[in-house]
């Protein structure tokens, strides 16, 4: 199975990994388009105020594009410790015994606005780049992301578990994953609890050896980890908080 996560504004700095090496990652069909991104946020970050604009930060976030401009030499760190906040809280992993941290380097992939889509194992800097931004040099990521990406994830033959938020939905659809929403008893979609109970789902998919290969199975596995997960149609299923 491949569990598709959201990514977080905020990235742990620093790291212990060799530079960027696109050719590390997963998908790696996706790297003329994260080389060309990469070259651009990079060469952007030259321009202190145009990436201030362009990234929708505050002066008082400059680091974040002090990050950007060394891209391409700064340390690398697994995507599952790059991420943070409170979805990668409650995954937790660093607290992963090592065969459920081996599950979830496989099982769990971050949906990215720089490399598209990486596996939790896959050793990425920090950066700072959301799937709403649009780039001076290219325009909108969804109008670069979309023709690569879509049939990257399309061809993934695995039971696709789609958690991803909108602005990195926008950027490639899949049709063939099952895409869970957050919401209380009543139906109603939640923003508060909804990255907390992404991050516990994210987590019962790596402590448990058994791999569902559809909806039916993800229900059974959220059922014992004390989560309740209730279809709403082929495709798709709501994570109920309460």
């Amino acid at each position: 199975m491949l569990v598709l996560l959201p990514p977080s504004e905020t990235k742990a700095i620093g790291g212990d990994g060799p530079p960027l090496d696109l050719d590390a990652l997963s998908f790696p069909e996706l790297n003329p388009v994260r080389d060309k991104l990469v070259s651009a946020l990079a060469d952007l970050a030259a321009d202190v105020p145009a990436s201030l604009k362009a990234l929708d930060i505050s002066e008082r976030q400059v680091d974040e594009v002090h990050r950007n401009a060394a891209l391409r030499t700064s340390q690398t760190t697994p995507a599952l410790l790059r991420y943070t906040g409170v979805l990668y809280d409650n995954l937790d992993f660093p607290s992963l015994k090592k065969i459920e941290k081996q599950r979830a380097y496989q099982r769990l992939a971050v949906a990215s606005a720089l490399f598209g889509a990486v596996r939790g194992g896959d050793p990425v800097p920090a950066y700072r780049l959301s799937g709403g931004s649009t780039l001076p040099s290219h325009g909108s990521l969804r109008t670069v992301w979309k023709p690569s990406l879509e049939p990257v994830l399309r061809e993934v033959d695995e039971f696709v578990v789609d958690l991803r938020s909108g602005a990195y939905s926008s950027l490639a659809r899949i049709p063939h994953a099952v895409v869970v929403r957050v919401v209380t008893g009543e139906g109603k979609v939640v923003s508060h609890f909804n990255k907390a109970h992404k991050g516990l789902l994210a987590r019962a998919t790596t402590t448990t050896s058994v791999e569902p290969s559809d909806l039916k199975g993800l229900v059974k596995l959220a059922k014992k980890a004390g989560l309740t997960i209730i279809p709403t149609g082929e495709r798709t299923a709501d994570l109920i908080t309460d």
